[in-house]
């Protein structure tokens, strides 16, 4: 019971993450608004840890976690936050999904990893998926702008996809707040080096609703959110804990919906569904 109750406030927080996004970009650069949020919520994970007295990682297991922080972080939620300008946020939460099928894609041409029939059935639909998403939205004649949306929030699933498989050998060995810690700390700073690249000018001072989905960007999903992550990697095998995911994007969806009304096409409904199916085909075999 405990376990279902921890999966499904994770599945809450990470839908309402998307949500969170749009009280923060339309104000500010989207990528000086994430760069204040790792900036913000480092310093309090880093007193969790010590109030804790965490063991820190080996140098090795230490590397792990900055390319979780550089890549898993830093540019899933860079393409993430870039492509929630111009998309609705359940489409934006949809592409983000795609992550396992970049780690098994690379499972299977970096390592070597054979996959079963029915998984490779999975990564066949996932890719379909994405294909209707992109080659509907194309036909549909909307803006390039919301094109380039979809390659942000796709190459974001990719950097997610190669951090995670940089972490994976230590998730076992690394206290989760500590990694939590380590990966937003470096979040941190490669996300305000590649905000002063792009937006050299620092943002407007921000407003009182600004703050507010801030704090909640900060508290609820930088440390309660991701904390729930790593405790679920260690907690729940990791088909089970990547699966959990795949309800995040109809939850959001809804909540654009209920508190943004934002509508999908239909055809982001029929890709969203096909590659939904993909993902809960691969992982479905990767269980087996």
């Amino acid at each position: 019971m405990r376990d279902a109750a921890l999966a499904a406030l994770f599945v809450i927080i990470w839908a309402a993450a998307f949500t969170a996004i749009r009280g923060l970009v339309p104000e500010w650069p989207a990528l000086w608004a994430l760069a204040s949020r790792f900036l913000l919520v480092t310093p309090l994970l880093l007193g969790v840890v010590l109030w804790r007295h965490a063991a820190w990682p080996s140098q090795a297991d230490a590397g792990r976690v900055a390319l979780m922080g550089v890549f898993g972080s830093a540019l899933y939620l860079g393409g993430a936050w870039m492509s929630s300008r111009v998309l609705p946020t359940g489409l934006v939460a949809i592409i983000s999904a795609t992550a396992p099928l970049f780690v098994a894609g690379g499972q299977v041409v970096l390592l070597g990893q054979r996959l079963p029939a029915l998984a490779w059935l999975g990564l066949g639909l996932g890719w379909l998926g994405v294909a209707v998403l992109g080659l509907g939205r194309g036909a549909l004649g909307v803006p390039v702008a919301e094109l380039y949306g979809l390659a942000y929030a796709l190459g974001g699933a990719m950097a997610q996809a190669t951090g995670i498989l940089a972490f994976a050998p230590a998730r076992n060995r690394v206290d989760p707040w500590v990694a939590n810690a380590g990966q937003a700390g470096m979040a941190a700073l490669t996300m305000v080096v590649l905000a002063s690249l792009v937006h050299p000018a620092l943002p407007p001072p921000p407003s009182a609703t600004l703050l507010w989905t801030l704090a909640f960007s900060v508290l609820v999903v930088g440390m309660a959110g991701y904390a729930l992550f790593f405790k679920m990697l260690q907690r729940f095998p990791a088909a089970t804990a990547a699966a959990l995911q795949l309800l995040a994007p109809p939850l959001a969806a809804l909540f654009g919906w209920a508190l943004l009304g934002e509508l999908l096409h239909w055809t982001d409904l029929l890709g969203g569904a096909v590659t939904l199916a993909g993902l809960l085909l691969l992982f479905r075999a990767r269980a087996g």
